[in-house]
Parts: structure tokens; C-alpha cells; sequence
């Protein structure tokens, strides 16, 4: 019985996991309405076979399998068309213009002030009227636009060049070093060693983290176990 519950147990795991897995990378609070309605019954449909005795851990899986399939439909629909994508998906508001609330938008939304209000104080905007425009998105997040004058002054505002920075490139991630992102350096492992050694690490095992900027420059952060058994 033990036996038979574990095996279930991580079966349908695997499942759920391969299930959200192929509706694609997207955070819970991304999520589209009907996309949380599809991760929500694919949850409860994970857990029948195990809370219920008499049911078959395929009633379980094959009415997953359906739903993923469900999703792939509807995403595809959604793709195609954008009438269809507005219906299934909504479409998004405005719920602030040019320093003022929009209060019928609001009430369209089923969405009160104090949820406004928090989503402000979350970007860290304490006066509405600095909003220049402000959108409700259709996974419900606030996405907005500051007036001119209180937008952060950047370096194009005072005419400042600024060199090319691109994404930094992981080399090392726990020890393990990232060959592919090498390659995409233009450099090699030999390198690598050298410069390792340049900073009395002997083996990227002893190395936690480290990272190639678009200025070639390398940060190099060591195993903290390694760290500390050099300083005993």
C-alpha cells in the first residue's frame, strides 16, 4: 500500500510538472485567466487518484492529458486571431489618464481603489497625478508611464555618451563550467585556468559563480566552504 502510494505520488509529479511545463514559462501571476484555470483543475485532477482509493492513476492522467491539450488549442486560437485573443484573454485598460483616475474603467474591472493604490505604493509611485498613463494589463498587473518631469533623469537626458553593455555570460554556475558560453566568448578553458590561477583558484570546482561582462571583465565568487578552509 506504502509502496503503491509512493510510486503514484511521484508519477503524477512528474506529470504536473511535464504538464505546466508544455504550457510554457510563465510565472503565476502571468498567468491569463483561463491559462490559471487550466493549472488550478490540473491540481485537483492530480490529486483524485491519490486521496481517492478506488480511482485509477490513469483517470487521473488522462483527463490531464486533456486539458493540456485544451490549452494548446486555445493558445493556438489565440495566436491567429485577435478577435478571439480579446475574448479569451480580455483586453488592456486604462484605468489612469494623464494624472487622473478613470473611474468607469475601474468599476469595468470589478478593480477598487485600494488595489490601485497598492500597485502604485508596489512601483513605489506615491501620487497619482505623476502618472501620465496607467494600464491595466489582462493578467492584472499595473504597467505605467510617469510624466516627463518625474521619469529618473537618464544619460541621454544630459547628452552623455555611454559605451556598448551587454548581458553579462554565466562561465561557471556551481563548479561547472558553462563550455557553450565560452565558445560564445571566443575563448577557450585554457583561458579560463589562467585566469583562475591569476587569482590563486586551482579548479573551477572551488568556484561558486562566475560571470564574463561585455567589457571582458570576470567576476569570480569561491565555494564559501572553500573560502573557509583556507582561512583555518
Amino acid at each position: 500500500m506504502f509502496i503503491s502510494l509512493v510510486w503514484k505520488t511521484a508519477l503524477l509529479y512528474f506529470v504536473v510538472v511535464l504538464s505546466m511545463r508544455l504550457m510554457g514559462k510563465r510565472q503565476i501571476g502571468q498567468l491569463q485567466p483561463f491559462e490559471f484555470a487550466i493549472a488550478v483543475m490540473i491540481s485537483e485532477l492530480a490529486a483524485f487518484p491519490l486521496t481517492e482509493e478506488n480511482k485509477n492513476i490513469i483517470e487521473g492522467i488522462i483527463p490531464i492529458f486533456i486539458l493540456v491539450v485544451c490549452q494548446f488549442v486555445i493558445s493556438f486560437i489565440s495566436i491567429k486571431s485577435v478577435r478571439a485573443r480579446e475574448i479569451i484573454c480580455g483586453r488592456p485598460r486604462v484605468v489612469i489618464k494623464n494624472g487622473t483616475i478613470q473611474e468607469k474603467n475601474l468599476r469595468k474591472e470589478l478593480y477598487t481603489i485600494n488595489d490601485l493604490l497598492e500597485q502604485l505604493r508596489i512601483a513605489n509611485v506615491q501620487d497619482i497625478s505623476d502618472v501620465e498613463v496607467g494600464v491595466l494589463e489582462t493578467n492584472g498587473e499595473l504597467s505605467m508611464v510617469l510624466k516627463s518631469q518625474k521619469r529618473p533623469v537618464t544619460p541621454a537626458d544630459l547628452g552623455i555618451s555611454t559605451d556598448y553593455e551587454g548581458p553579462s555570460l554565466d562561465i561557471i554556475i556551481d563548479g561547472v563550467v558553462r563550455n557553450e558560453n565560452l565558445k560564445l566568448a571566443k575563448l577557450d578553458t585554457n583561458w579560463l585556468m589562467e585566469q583562475l590561477k591569476n587569482r590563486g583558484w586551482n579548479s573551477p570546482k572551488d568556484i561558486f559563480f562566475a560571470s564574463l561582462n561585455s567589457k571582458g571583465e570576470l567576476y569570480v565568487q569561491p565555494k564559501w566552504k572553500v573560502v573557509k578552509n583556507r582561512k583555518c
